[in-house]
């Protein structure tokens, strides 16, 4: 592909990216809106949120399978042709069944989007110094694509209706639709492959009960039945999963794509950052708007440090430094910096804080995370066969959706039960219980943020021990030979 033409695609695989990351945030800010215009209960308001993040964690891993075997260009276009639409039935819903149905639909056509993008990332830039710019740009758009959301749905919110932070991805993926016919390469197709049904049914059966159960356990506990059942049950899943992919013909995740030490190393400090990021993100926006009263445009703006640090993070200090120093001496600093950014972030009041803790710590983790993520994508998909790309980019995704929805689950729950217990403590006859209700939500914030840190600071040592490779891996060239049928059907 001619240089000028690879870099028009790059627009269009990081506007594709940036909507499905978007999406997983932007109808936070707005969800106090869409509760009250549907007469939503408060217990079935978190499946606009779960609804997307089941049906995307869940089938990530099948849809990295379909872009191998149909082509990726083909799977990226539908599922932005999906996208849109899943999203305008989103925005016109006239009930909470209808919304919920919308995100759900969302999230499969996004679990079709997601791996195909990366994978079309890893094989239209194979030189070296381009494709370290290149993961730059898309690792900053990993990384931001959150807060961005955050500042767009306060917005939209606040100017327009929250019906708008899902219409907002109607034109967008149209744009991104019309870049993928003019600029994007076919890609390799493998009809010789068969699509791996029980490695399908194990994989996403296991995803979907874990994804359930974390979401499940905000509000029913963690001893409750069906928690333990579906957590249980999606871990023995997995397991069979697993023992099914050793014994596959043709496996749905290659044995080669998890047996590499680079990209184990990877996945697994994506799962644990995010595990601590997303949590973080909740508990920001409930301070800033629930403690420090601040406006839905306030709040997202709020977030601007976050997001140019991340842009800096990866796009000039990671992406510059890639291709000359070992990964790890990138994403240990890394992940430390954003650590250190949560220590401090930990520490706020119901004074306001903003300028004194959440700045700092906002740009601290914007460099750490942008720095640490580039780095990780590089290694997830770096070296990974050509035909394996769409697994290797689905796991990477799947590693970052499970995190989020761990992290949201299990930090929710650590911050709402230190929050009662200090009110037991607290409260009582002859208080400002405005004032307690206050002071134990913050406290409950502080404590989860520690919780964390101490998930980047397992991510950092995991980067440590396990990542040693001396640069990053050089990806396969281009699909311009594939091999002989009967070589590839083994």
């Amino acid at each position: 592909m001619a240089d000028s033409r690879r870099w028009w695609a790059l627009v269009v695989i990081a506007l594709a990216q940036l909507m499905v990351v978007l999406d997983m945030t932007i109808v936070n800010i707005a969800l106090p809106s869409a509760q009250a215009d549907l007469n939503m209960s408060d217990g079935n308001r978190q499946w606009v949120i779960t609804a997307y993040t089941l049906a995307f964690g869940g089938l990530l891993l099948l849809g990295g399978r379909i872009a191998d075997l149909a082509g990726r260009r083909n799977t990226f276009m539908v599922g932005l042709l999906g996208f849109a639409a899943a999203s305008a039935l989103g925005g016109a819903a006239t009930g909470q069944g209808m919304l919920f149905g919308a995100r759900a639909l969302q999230g499969v056509f996004a679990a079709l989007l997601a791996p195909s993008a990366l994978s079309l990332l890893a094989t239209t830039f194979t030189d070296p110094k381009d494709r370290g710019r290149a993961f730059g740009v898309f690792g900053a758009i990993v990384g931001a694509g959150a807060a961005i959301g955050l500042i767009a749905g306060g917005f939209l919110t606040e100017y327009l209706d929250w019906r708008w932070c899902l219409y907002v991805n109607v034109p967008v993926a149209l744009v991104a639709f019309a870049g993928a016919w003019m600029l994007l390469a076919a890609g390799e197709r493998h009809p010789d492959a068969h699509l791996d049904v029980p490695g399908a049914l194990l994989g996403s059966g296991g995803m979907l009960a874990l994804v359930y159960g974390f979401s499940e356990a905000e509000s029913r506990g963690w001893g409750d039945a069906l928690v333990l059942t579906l957590l249980f049950g999606g871990l023995a899943l997995l397991g069979l999963f697993a023992l099914w992919q050793t014994r596959a013909r043709v496996p749905l995740l290659p044995m080669s794509v998890v047996r590499d030490r680079q990209r184990v190393g990877a996945f697994l400090t994506t799962l644990l950052v995010t595990v601590g990021m997303f949590g973080v993100f909740l508990f920001l926006t409930y301070y800033m708007q629930g403690v420090l009263g601040y406006s839905p445009v306030r709040t997202g703006l709020a977030y601007l440090p976050l997001t140019a640090g991340m842009i800096v993070g990866s796009t000039q200090i990671a992406a510059r430094l890639l291709n000359r120093v070992p990964p790890r001496t990138l994403m240990v600093p890394g992940l430390l910096l954003a650590a250190g950014a949560l220590a401090l972030i930990a520490q706020v009041g119901v004074a306001p804080a903003y300028a004194s803790h959440v700045l700092p710590g906002m740009i601290m983790l914007g460099l750490g995370m942008g720095t640490a993520m580039m780095t990780s994508v590089s290694l997830a998909t770096g070296s990974v066969a050509p035909r394996d790309s769409g697994a290797a980019s689905a796991t990477f995704n799947t590693a970052q959706q499970v995190g989020g929805s761990i992290g949201t689950a299990l930090l929710n729950t650590i911050a709402a039960s230190v929050t009662s217990r200090y009110l037991v403590a607290h409260g009582g006859p002859g208080v400002d219980r405005r004032a307690v209700q206050a002071e134990a939500t913050v406290h409950g914030f502080n404590v989860a943020t520690w919780w964390a840190m101490g998930a980047l600071l397992l991510a950092a040592l995991i980067a440590g021990v396990v990542v040693d490779a001396p640069r990053a891996p050089m990806p396969h060239r281009a699909e311009t030979a594939p091999e002989p049928v009967e070589s590839r059907a083994g």
